[in-house]
């Protein structure tokens, strides 16, 4: 059986081949185009069709879809805000996810992009491939003894607790649950607005839903420190982007990190140097000099990304075998 994989980087691309080739029976057929209502009549004559992160699995393109054949969608990552379950589950198709893969490789990113904005590492570099080595304009803080907020203890949340804790930080969390790891390195939970209050780093590793949408809107990037940093690795709808702008524009953070865009779909992944820039609040965000974007790059090592295809072949494995697991969010 052939599958069809969408959304597939360069880099991944070999890695799914010999993935499947090593499980035998099945090929996989690759495209670096994007899974969306233009898109998804390619895959029609696939049972099996694997989507990335910003794929557009809504309603209108699982019926198409389901049209063409395709029986199961396999997600490579581990969010699937941007899959209609009713749908699928109404024309019986199975759908599965990643529920795992290793959390350093984005809480890492997240601590990346904190000292990247905290020590300007940006602006140097780019000072100093002209040149140009003076140090004003580039002092930063030591994380030692501040405060850092974190808004989701998760897999994710916890390792980057950790790291935290090996800096020497004071740990505020917020969850729905408390994670008895984080509460053992000596993590205080809190409320958010007490959080957002006394955080000197707010660090978000939550998943999206109607509950955390915006959840980080302009209330709350009011109530923050005016020198606080702001990390975003996680999905871009925590954030209100229109309310940051205008807090960056009064002047506001030591620097804001973000990997994650709420409106990234159609932008990240892409080149888009050649065209004219039409998202405006993205346009505003990256010419901040104390703001980095990234292209929601945080799992991507050759660790998460080899475990996300693993997982990926199991699924599909599981499906053909008749089998569910973890990882299954159709069929309930």
């Amino acid at each position: 059986m052939e599958i069809l994989a969408f959304g597939v980087q360069g880099d991944e691309r070999p890695l799914i081949e010999e993935a499947f080739a090593a499980a035998g029976q099945h090929e996989v057929r690759c495209l670096d185009v994007f899974l969306t209502e233009d898109t998804a009549p390619i895959a029609a004559g696939y049972e099996i069709v694997s989507s990335s992160v910003n794929a557009d699995l809504s309603g209108r393109v699982l019926r198409t879809l389901a049209g063409g054949g395709t029986k199961m969608i396999a997600q490579r990552s581990t969010g699937f805000n941007n899959i209609d379950l009713d749908v699928a589950r109404r024309l019986g198709m199975t759908v599965s996810r990643v529920s795992y893969y290793s959390p350093y490789s984005v809480a890492e990113f997240a601590w990346t992009l904190a000292m990247a904005v905290n020590r300007r590492i940006v602006r140097a570099s780019n000072r100093t491939r002209d040149f140009d080595f003076r140090l004003t304009g580039l002092m930063g803080r030591d994380m030692r003894g501040r405060t850092v907020g974190v808004l989701g203890t998760g897999r994710i949340g916890e390792a980057f607790t950790r790291i935290a804790h090996g800096f020497g930080m004071n740990l505020l969390g917020w969850d729905v649950a408390e994670n008895p790891a984080c509460v053992e390195l000596g993590m205080k939970y809190v409320d958010k607005e007490e959080l957002f209050t006394s955080a000197d780093l707010v660090s978000l590793h939550l998943p999206l839903s109607q509950s955390t949408h915006h959840i980080v809107d302009a209330a709350a990037l009011r109530t923050m420190k005016d020198d606080a940093i702001l990390v975003n690795s996680s999905r871009g709808g925590l954030i209100d982007s229109e309310a940051l702008v205008t807090e960056l524009r009064a002047g506001r953070f030591e620097g804001v990190g973000l990997d994650v865009y709420e409106a990234e779909t159609g932008l990240f992944f892409l080149d888009k140097s050649l065209e004219a820039v039409e998202d405006d609040t993205l346009a505003r965000l990256v010419t901040f000099p104390n703001v980095v974007v990234t292209s929601h790059q945080a799992y991507y090592t050759h660790d998460a990304v080899g475990q996300i295809i693993e997982a990926t072949v199991r699924n599909v494995q599981d499906y053909l075998a008749g089998r569910s697991s973890q990882n299954t969010l159709s069929p309930a």
